[in-house]
């Protein structure tokens, strides 16, 4: 009698039973992840989950205005900056202006001790008052000789006096004129001395001046005190101009050929909500820096009433073209189907979606131009598009394509209902 493997048909026995188990399992896990696709965005064969109609929410296609404005960020700096720098060393007698004080064209900002420089003068004065009496000596000695002279040539010529004599008279002459130019130079030279001391004495009197733009400024910075010791490359204030004030903005090569000097600009600040600030290029640069490939473009802005200061935060906005009467959509309905943009158009009456493939214009805010196709008219979908395919069935909103209420006739008079 054969002997039985029971080890091997236990085993055979248990595949059989564990077949049917095996398959379920693979079954229920197909049918998990039909589900689990089926509810994903565009999964079913329609969008929605298992091809159900998807809620969506509509807005009208119309036809109005639109405009292509740039924005941009930027930082107001001085329209004009310097600072004041002594000519000469010394110690700071006197500062009349601090920080914010209005200037006016050569108003006295500071004084340094001048006593040397006084001194000086009075040295120069001095010298000039003796130079002055030299040079009268002179003029008198030199006419004496002139007329000395010319009395020797008169006599010289009827025979009285001899020809030495009159060449002492010729020499003594040209000694009186030579020295009377040389007192007249030293006295030009006493001049010039006195008005160079003049000049020192004027350089510890420090003024604001400047040589074009408006006659205000204002005191942007005080570097030093009274009682300091500086020297003649210590700056004392900064100064700047405020109106106009100027806006530096940077901007893109996309941008970048789209401005122009005198193009009005619009400047906005967070310090002053609501309010804005017209002003125009004035500036454009004639490169892009290589390392950020964008250019500065200066801003001027009236700042009349000195509102703005240099260093705060503004933005600009820019407008490069103005349409009307063009097709316009909200933003939210446009949408991207593989490599094509367009919109999801609501069929009311059938209640189903379209894709429209459009060419989109100026986009401004929450609204974009359709370009193409130009005739592009009724309801767009502006929410709910993740879910939606080419004929998807909708679900609209209350009221959605229904045509409005006839408004009620009136009763005509002595109409009794």
């Amino acid at each position: 009698m054969a002997k039985i493997d029971w080890k091997t048909l236990r085993s055979k026995l248990w595949a059989k039973k564990a077949r049917p188990y095996t398959v379920a399992a693979a079954l229920f896990l197909a049918f998990l992840v039909w589900q689990i696709v089926s509810r994903l965005p565009g999964g079913g064969p329609q969008g929605g989950p298992r091809g159900a109609a998807v809620a969506v929410e509509i807005a009208a296609v119309e036809r109005g205005a639109i405009r292509d404005i740039g924005t941009f960020s930027g930082t107001l700096i001085p329209k004009s900056y310097f600072t004041i720098v002594p000519k000469i060393s010394g110690r700071v007698k006197e500062l009349y202006v601090d920080i914010g004080d209005r200037l006016s064209r050569g108003q006295l900002v500071a004084l340094l001790e001048d006593e040397e420089y006084q001194q000086q003068v009075i040295q120069a004065e001095a010298d000039l008052g003796v130079a002055q009496a030299n040079l009268e000596e002179a003029a008198s000695a030199q006419e004496l000789a002139q007329k000395e002279y010319d009395r020797a040539k008169a006599l010289h010529a009827k025979g009285i006096l001899s020809d030495a004599e009159i060449e002492a008279a010729q020499s003594a002459y040209s000694t009186r004129d030579a020295r009377f130019k040389v007192t007249r130079a030293q006295l030009a030279n006493s001049q010039s001395a006195l008005e160079t001391a003049k000049v020192r004495l004027s350089y510890t009197r420090i003024r604001a001046e400047w040589q074009t733009g408006g006659d205000a400024r204002f005191v942007g910075e005080r570097f030093i005190n009274p009682g300091a010791m500086i020297s003649s490359s210590t700056a004392i204030l900064s100064v700047i101009e405020l109106q106009p004030i100027t806006a530096v903005i940077h901007v893109t090569e996309k941008d970048y050929f789209r401005l122009k000097n005198e193009q009005p600009v619009v400047l906005t600040s967070g310090a002053f909500p609501g309010r804005d600030f017209p002003g125009a290029v004035a500036r454009v640069a004639p490169l892009l820096k290589e390392t950020s490939r964008e250019a500065r473009v200066e801003v001027d802005v009236d700042n009349a009433d000195g509102a703005l200061k240099p260093g705060m935060f503004v933005n600009a906005r820019i407008e490069f073209a103005n349409k009307a009467g063009v097709t316009v959509v909200p933003t939210s309905a446009l949408v991207n189907r593989g490599a094509l943009q367009g919109v999801f158009l609501a069929d009311l009456a059938n209640k189903k979606a379209v894709f429209q493939h459009a060419t989109v214009g100026i986009v401004e805010g929450d609204r974009a131009e359709i370009v193409e196709p130009a005739g592009l008219a009724g309801h767009v979908v502006t929410l709910g598009h993740h879910l939606l395919e080419n004929g998807t069935s909708l679900i609209l909103p209350a009221g959605a394509g229904e045509p409005a209420a006839a408004p009620a006739a009136k009763a005509a008079p002595g109409d009794k209902r």
